[in-house]
């Protein structure tokens, strides 16, 4: 499946500025959008997509560290670039602490800014990749039921059917039903390849 086109998020209450920058991106083939405030970027965001933001951190109700910290706390992958007219060391340092990838002051110099943007346009593409794997995991074990998942835990961390049935005082025929189940309902080739996969995404299975 092809990944969709990049864009770039551009949330700042300077219009003047956003629209600047939008300009310079289009001279470039990057396509961006524009939000004044936090409140409507939240509304239009779709995770499903890849971007990253650039992001002011002082606007008027919710402000960038805030936004910020929205994001993180639902596990976006969108990376972020902080700009700000008055920004300072300490406020850079918590920018970057909490997964920020950039901070730049304002005025910032175009071929600089279009150089971190394209950069982070590489990593946000590489994250949605991630993550997209990592929902398309979680979608395919969704329907195990919690004997399933326990039993794939247990694949999971090696043991082998006579363990798993000793463990679970149960026969080994019946942890193999089971497992027979667990490839048929996540549509995996081999048991051995879902384990994989969920090792790579590093999903939870309980």
């Amino acid at each position: 499946m092809d990944s969709p086109e990049a864009l770039v998020y551009i949330v700042d209450d300077d219009q003047e500025l956003c629209d600047s920058l939008s300009w310079l991106l289009e001279s470039v083939n990057i396509k961006s959008c524009i939000y004044n405030d936090v409140a409507t970027f939240l509304a239009e965001y779709d995770p499903e997509l890849p971007a990253c933001l650039v992001l002011d951190v002082r606007m008027p109700r919710t402000g960038g560290f805030q936004l910020q910290e929205t994001l993180n706390q639902v596990s976006s992958p969108i990376p972020i670039i902080f700009v700000s007219a008055h920004g300072d060391i300490r406020m850079s340092v918590k920018a970057l602490r909490q997964g920020a990838m950039n901070f730049l002051e304002k005025p910032y110099d175009p071929q600089h800014m279009l150089d971190v943007v394209q950069e982070t346009l590489e990593l946000a593409q590489e994250r949605f990749e991630a993550d997209r794997g990592r929902r398309e995991i979680k979608k395919r074990i969704s329907g195990l039921t919690p004997r399933e998942r326990e039993i794939l835990a247990l694949v999971i961390d090696g043991l082998p059917s006579q363990n798993i049935a000793r463990r679970l005082g149960t026969s080994v025929k019946t942890v193999d039903v089971h497992r027979t189940r667990i490839k048929a309902k996540t549509g995996a080739d081999s048991i051995a390849t879902l384990v994989r996969d969920i090792l790579q995404h590093d999903v939870p299975v309980n």
